[in-house]
């Protein structure tokens, strides 16, 4: 009591001063804010934007604990350590050899993306003299989960850097941006740094590493090193099955491997009313969509097992939902609720596209194996297009009872 009471007072002596909104920040995030409402009609609830926040941070933790393991267990099996785990609760996954490991390169990204995130945010609130939002606690929780284990923390500090000012700042802060920006940050380092965000080896722990160092003719661990640029390189030709994609022991990014923890988020996050269902389900019926044309060309002999185009379009299309990072795009990216379409049936037109246009990225695009934040950033930028056209549509429609009353 005394040092809420302390900070209370701490509060009102810096009111009005350059600093207040850092200080505020601060404040506000150990506290509840004790500002009320006192005139005009208002609705009476308990949530606001920290709890909306925190809620979104809380159906991710399961996906950043588990890469964490994953992490370390990739790493572990490149370089021939332990066995496959032959499932989700394997005896070779859920080891403390592999959760150190995780612990080492992934916590490592969380600091600097909320370090970063948090300074430019606070920076920008000092000298425009407004309160530091609280967007940023969802946005840099989710940078870490998006990006390949290894990526330089330097590269990821100008990352970080860049989306917070281009694709947030720059259109006024938390709510009027209309770029994700988690999804403006990997955008920024897919095509900045192209060679930490795709290729085989980015996605295991010391495979760049150990590639770069034997190129460049250094003293290492011959066959350490041998052992696990090896064994990588044969994971072009192992085959995960179906299971190993939906519990998620596959490389990738960090928090994107599992779908069946997006799944139990995605259903934590629409019972809380967080997450729009419609623009999750109508991001996988649009994903679905296409990859039954693409199916359907396949069968129908349009194309031949010739064509670079085959092997993605000859993928059942189901399976599209459990490889890639479909599935966690469309519930923690596609729904955030400043960049997505605000009316119903925007939402249903913008989530179908989201998803149709990833796939034919995917498999049209070899440059961009996987499609999702691309779909997603040209989704953002013409939701505003969609609602009004919806809006629109709806004046028109009532335009008409109208006169048909009337006449």
């Amino acid at each position: 009591m005394g040092l809420k009471s302390n900070l209370h007072n701490l509060k009102e002596k810096y009111k009005g001063k350059k600093m207040a909104p850092a200080f505020n920040a601060l404040h506000t995030f150990l506290y509840l804010p004790n500002e009320t409402t006192h005139n005009g009609t208002h609705i009476k609830a308990a949530d606001d934007l920290k709890r909306t926040m925190n809620t979104v941070i809380m159906a991710l933790v399961p996906c950043l604990i588990f890469g964490m393991f994953n992490a370390g267990y990739q790493h572990y099996v490149a370089l021939g350590e332990i066995e496959r785990s032959s499932g989700f609760l394997g005896s070779t996954f859920w080891t403390l050899d592999n959760l150190i490991v995780g612990l080492w390169q992934v916590l490592p990204l969380v600091i600097v993306s909320y370090g970063v995130g948090l300074a430019v945010e606070f920076l920008f609130a000092v000298i425009k003299g407004h309160e530091v939002e609280e967007g940023y606690l969802v946005t840099g929780m989710l940078v870490p989960l998006i990006v390949p284990v290894d990526i330089p923390l330097w590269m990821l500090a100008v990352a970080v850097v860049f989306g917070v000012v281009i694709g947030k700042e720059v259109f006024g802060g938390t709510g009027m941006n209309i770029l994700n920006p988690a999804l403006t940050i990997r955008a920024f380092l897919f095509f900045a740094y192209p060679t930490w965000m795709s290729g085989d080896k980015v996605w295991v722990h010391g495979a760049v590493a150990r590639d770069q160092a034997i190129a460049a003719g250094e003293n290492l661990d011959a066959i350490s090193g041998e052992t696990i640029l090896g064994s990588y390189a044969q994971n072009n030709s192992v085959v995960y099955d179906y299971w190993d994609m939906f519990w998620g022991l596959i490389p990738g990014s960090v928090g994107e491997t599992s779908k069946f923890l997006i799944i139990i988020g995605a259903l934590f996050l629409i019972f809380t009313k967080i997450g729009s269902w419609r623009i999750i389900v109508s991001t996988l019926i649009g994903a679905l969509v296409m990859g039954l044309i693409f199916n359907g060309v396949v069968d129908a002999g349009w194309i031949g097992e010739s064509s670079k185009f085959y092997g993605l379009m000859n993928v059942p299309f189901w399976q599209h939902l459990i490889i890639g990072s479909i599935l966690f795009g469309a519930v923690y990216m596609a729904t955030d609720p400043v960049t997505a379409s605000q009316t119903n049936k925007g939402k249903w037109i913008y989530g179908f596209l989201i998803g149709f246009i990833s796939i034919m990225i995917r498999v049209f695009n070899p440059a961009y194996p996987e499609g999702v934040f691309l779909a997603i950033l040209l989704m953002n930028v013409f939701a505003p297009t969609i609602d009004h056209y919806v809006v629109q549509g709806n004046v028109k429609r009532r335009m008409k009872r109208l006169k048909v009353k009337t006449a």
